[in-house]
């Protein structure tokens, strides 16, 4: 095993204050937001974001983690200091900052045993990369086995001063970043055994209620009559796609994984674990209360006793609960109607199968593993990364064998991805791109013409197919996973590793501090790994008799 480095700069922490609405009858929080040139502290705290206490997994102390904002064309210098002291969780750590290429910076993608070793306990490390050409909604959150289920994650957002659709809309801040997620009262340690586990609730702005449970604080997005508000929609769950929808507004779509769309007004979208959409919300409506809603697809989830509910707060509205009343969707989001505003189209040659390179993926279930093309992903102990600048280039060379698919530079990928058994839809995450969503799972038609462009797609239905593409300018391994958390640790992930002969002058630098962290974790003790052995097996199965085999004696992961 493996990991980390020290680093060598100390980079500051911007302690903007930003008004977050995030209690219904409670005094607003104040909430910091960090710049690009910041320091995320992960660390242990007893939370309570539905009302139950648990321990969890935070960045800054904080569930969401803190809003990480920058300008398009800023430079990102992130200290990742791992303060981790909880050995009931993972006590190693990194983080994927997802949606960003990292185009020439792969080893700061932050994947652990594709592009990095985790961080070691009482370590750190300084992720530096640039986004030149990207702006829009993103997200951060760690990518170490199930560790982000437990309560590290936080957005990202890039702002574009020259926003080609800035006319839409007049409020775009922190407060109309909104950050969706599922909660869990058992440790990610003990649920990561159990084979379909149900998260206990859902969490807007990290505010949620539970079944059964107080009625604790709902999260409040204040809007005042007559003004147009960018919302910014992350999911950051763990499992469940939710419908969200606002009581009496309609919704209009202009972005879609930080890739802006053409303009599309719909009442209700679904949004897939590590999926974002901007929507421009117009409070035209009378003062009042609105239920904001997000129904996860969920057993048995309800509106009742407003759980999965925010609220939206009219300025001089009471300080109430919403009496709004829900209502049928009738013109619900439908993935082939939104269509990329900027340079529209997909590459290669506008026909099924007739891209450079032309990769078919069959996706299995045996008893809860996942498997890709009949093989199912087990992290490797040495990064694929690592790996690639090590010398190996073949895929005889890399391993985990028959999970890394090697592809050619400057070669436009057609990629059809279909499923069967039980678990899905699976929401599908390429790092190092976006992609063109050619053909929408359940829909037969294909659009080269002007496609959405996004990075994660839901792979739908058993039986059914999606098929998206892209152009390989991004030398390095990449990780293809589903992003519900459980399937990628059951399994469902492969690596794309682009040009591996050209990756090392594609880096062109490599921090002295990344070459430590594979050195460092490899020597940490057993105690200092947390959340590993028999025990939170043994726990798992007071839960459910529906489990994964028990971890071996000198797992470590």
């Amino acid at each position: 095993m493996l990991i980390f480095a020290l680093l060598a700069s100390i980079v500051s922490s911007i302690n903007a204050e930003a008004l977050l609405s995030h209690s219904q009858l409670y005094p607003s929080s104040q909430s910091p937001i960090l710049g690009p040139k910041t320091r995320l502290t992960i660390s242990n705290k007893v939370i309570a974001p539905d009302g139950f206490e648990r321990s969890a997994t935070l960045a800054n102390g904080m569930f969401p983690g803190p809003l990480i904002a920058a300008q398009k064309g800023d430079h990102f210098a992130i200290k990742v200091v791992n303060e981790l002291q909880d050995d009931s969780m993972f006590m190693s750590t990194s983080i994927h900052w997802h949606g960003l290429f990292q185009n020439g910076t792969n080893y700061a993608d932050g994947a652990s045993f594709v592009t990095q070793c985790p961080i070691a306990q009482n370590h750190s490390f300084l992720h530096t990369f640039s986004a030149p050409d990207q702006a829009g909604t993103y997200w951060y959150h760690s990518h170490y086995s199930v560790q982000y289920c437990d309560g590290l994650r936080g957005p990202l957002v890039i702002y574009d001063p020259q926003d080609p659709l800035a006319h839409m809309y007049d409020i775009d801040d922190a407060s109309t970043v909104i950050t969706l997620s599922d909660w869990y009262h058992t440790l990610a340690t003990i649920l990561r055994y159990v084979i379909g586990n149900i998260a206990d609730s859902s969490l807007i702005n990290g505010l949620g209620r539970y079944a059964g449970g107080p009625m604790s604080p709902l999260a409040v997005i204040n809007v005042e009559q007559g003004k147009r508000y960018r919302l910014r929609l992350i999911s950051t769950a763990c499992d469940p796609n939710f419908q969200f929808s606002v009581d009496c507004h309609n919704l209009t779509v202009i972005e879609a994984d930080g890739e802006l769309t053409e303009p599309l007004v719909v009442d209700q979208l679904q949004i897939f674990s590590g999926q974002r959409y901007s929507v421009v919300l117009v409070a035209d409506k009378p003062v009042d209360n609105y239920w904001i809603r997000n129904l996860p697809n969920t057993v048995n989830a309800s509106y009742d006793h407003g759980r999965n509910s925010a609220i939206l707060r009219y300025k001089g509205a009471s300080k109430v609960e919403p009496v709004t009343v829900n209502v049928t969707s009738k013109n619900p989001l439908a993935e082939t109607n939104l269509h990329a505003l900027m340079n529209p189209g997909a590459p290669g040659i506008p026909e099924y199968g007739k891209a450079d390179i032309n990769l078919n993926l069959q996706v299995t279930n045996v008893n809860g593993t996942f498997y890709v093309n009949n093989v199912t992903f087990k992290p490797p102990t040495v990064p694929v990364l690592l790996q690639i600048l090590s010398g190996a280039k073949e895929p005889s060379q890399l391993l985990p064998d028959g999970s890394v698919i090697v592809i050619e530079a400057n070669k436009v990928v057609e990629l059809t991805l279909s499923t069967t058994g039980a678990g899905g839809p699976h929401p599908i995450h390429l790092h190092g791109h976006s992609f063109d969503v050619v053909q929408s799972a359940g829909n037969s038609t294909f659009n080269y013409v002007n496609p959405v462009r996004r990075d994660v797609v839901s792979a739908g239905d058993p039986g059914q197919q999606v098929v998206i593409r892209w152009v390989t300018d991004n030398s390095g391994p990449w990780f293809l996973h589903c992003h519900i958390d459980w399937h990628l640790e059951a399994g469902l992930a492969m690596i794309m590793a682009e040009s591996p002969s050209d990756t090392h002058a594609h880096l062109n630098y490599v921090p002295h501090a990344w070459d430590r962290l594979c050195p460092t974790f490899g020597s940490v003790m057993p105690s200092q790994l947390g959340g590993v052995g028999l025990k939170f097996y043994e726990a798992a199965a007071k839960i459910s008799s529906s489990l994964y085999p028990p971890p071996p004696l000198s797992s470590t992961t």
